[in-house]
């Protein structure tokens, strides 16, 4: 059968193009599961936890008792009680070792086959029976290894808090008393910030000391060079003729690797585009984006839910704003744990580039209705567009024409903030549909910010800054000049923020070098 991308539950390499996971597995086996490591793999949604589990559960089967379970396949029923909890957990138990294994002598289940008829059966005894299970395994030199995915569905409920507190308990005291030899637990709540997940006025549900976990630090994202592999063993079957690097290099920019990103853009090349090239993944980037998928909306969810979080991702992108990485402030950590945000040169980022954009668009769209910005390019987009082209010129020179009116009287401290989402709430309209901008995160700071407009395949460069003086402004432009140059670009431009009163507004072409630089001062 061909193999294709998919993008939708596990992945296995027989059937589906993927990222060959042999020495992630060989790592976590050795680092942590030939360890006894108890351990969590939280991870932002759709980020391979489980294609990752699955896989290292059969890589670990010659030498291991491996139990894979999955909490959502358990109904929120038997979250109501201890002993509706015990039971299900138990039968459930059960039935995965023998598929897994058979009805084989080897596990003796007798014991808890016959318990769960108990009316009274309840977590403890639950234990009793497992620790009597793992001795019998160690004693056969295959230790019992618990996987549990999709752990934090169960986190509101009281009796997955205690359950988590027992599991806790006997493995610490697993010198004494046999147990299971290593616990891998993957969600995307570490097991500190569950307890984020209960209600606030819960906190007697905080009975279980979190401090338990290995820090489980491997990377799970996809490097450049691991998706040249997979792309590699597509080419070999539909010889394509695509340079192998640039389009892995080109995924790379747009993902940062997040697995979810980079099969939906090659699924996308593969059965849609069929251009694999620079211009192909821009124009997959657009398809993702308009999409409404489970991973986007569950971003929603959580930036609804976590106001903080919203406010300081609006914050870096609109403003530059330059936030210290620290894990220990909350929306920070939040934002890593979900995968929407990532530490760069000691500072908070975006994760990648897709989510960059996706933001920039939820947040403008958002706006657009109330924003004079918006409405002045909606007005104005069909004049822009020359033989297909983005007249770029002309879209300063309008700006800067209607700025003083979408300005409207605001002060200057708001303007400063803001000027940044005013021209991009301008450009929004002018582009929708035929292109994508987005934020070169090198260059982003609160005095300068390069935003790179993707128009039908063409690039445009343009430099949004606060004006600090004619000294900083020609630095400023030495600056663009060297990023037009790592872009192969010959023009670039220039828009300018400037609140003193004798400053000389309007548009203007200059030469630095062999480049051209349009500039606008507003």
């Amino acid at each position: 059968m061909r193999r294709y991308f998919n993008t939708e539950g596990q992945c296995e390499p027989d059937e589906h193009y993927m990222v060959r996971l042999d020495e992630r597995l060989r790592e976590m086996r050795q680092r942590y599961v030939d360890r006894g490591k108890y351990f969590v793999i939280n991870r932002g949604r759709q980020y391979g936890k489980t294609t990752t589990l699955l896989a290292l559960a059969e890589y670990l089967k010659k030498d291991y008792f491996v139990l894979f379970m999955d909490f959502q396949k358990m109904s929120t029923s038997v979250f109501e009680n201890e002993h509706k909890f015990a039971v299900s957990f138990t039968n459930y138990f059960v039935r995965e070792l023998r598929e897994s294994y058979g009805k084989t002598e080897a596990i003796p289940l007798q014991d808890l086959m016959r318990c769960v008829e108990n009316e009274k059966f309840d977590l403890n005894e639950m234990f009793v029976l497992f620790c009597k299970l793992c001795g019998e395994c160690l004693r056969q030199g295959r230790p019992l290894v618990l996987m549990i995915d999709e752990v934090d569905s169960a986190s509101n409920y009281q009796v997955f808090v205690d359950f988590l507190a027992l599991l806790r308990g006997y493995y610490l005291e697993r010198k004494n008393k046999p147990t299971f030899w290593s616990v891998i637990l993957a969600g995307v709540y570490d097991i500190k910030n569950l307890k984020l997940k209960l209600r606030p006025n819960e906190e007697r549900k905080y009975n279980s000391p979190w401090n338990i976990a290995a820090k489980f630090s491997l990377e799970m994202s996809f490097s450049a060079d691991q998706i040249a592999g997979m792309l590699s063993e597509y080419e070999e079957d539909h010889h394509t003729g695509m340079d192998i690097y640039i389009v892995s290099k080109c995924i790379y920019e747009y993902t940062c690797g997040y697995p979810y990103l980079v099969s939906a853009i090659c699924k996308l090349l593969d059965e849609e585009i069929a251009v694999w090239s620079s211009e192909g993944i821009a124009e997959a980037v657009k398809y993702i984006l308009k999409e409404n998928t489970s991973l986007f909306d569950s971003m929603v969810k959580q930036l609804d839910t976590y106001k903080d979080l919203r406010s300081m991702i609006e914050e870096i992108l609109y403003q530059g704003k330059q936030i210290p990485f620290s894990p220990l402030v909350k929306s920070v950590n939040l934002g890593v744990m979900f995968g929407f945000l990532k530490e760069e040169n000691g500072h908070v980022a975006v994760a990648n580039r897709v989510f960059e954009m996706g933001l920039l668009n939820m947040f403008i769209t958002e706006e657009a209705v109330e924003s004079k910005a918006f409405q002045y390019g909606q007005r104005d987009k069909n004049q822009f567009l020359k033989d297909g082209r983005l007249d770029m010129d002309l879209v300063l020179e309008k700006f800067v024409e209607y700025f003083s009116d979408i300005y409207d009287g605001n002060d200057e401290k708001y303007v400063e903030r803001n000027g940044r989402k005013f021209f991009l709430l301008y450009l929004k309209p002018i582009i929708n549909g035929a292109g994508n901008y987005y934020i070169e995160a090198q260059t982003r700071d609160a005095r300068r910010t390069d935003v790179i407009i993707d128009y039908f395949g063409e690039q445009f460069i343009v430099e949004l800054k606060i004006w600090h003086g004619k000294e900083y402004n020609e630095r400023g432009e030495r600056q663009l000049v060297d990023y037009l140059d790592f872009y192969h670009k010959q023009k670039g431009y220039m828009l300018s923020f400037n609140f003193n009163k004798n400053k000389e507004r309007g548009v203007k072409q200059i030469l630095v070098g062999s480049k051209t630089i349009i500039e606008a001062v507003v």
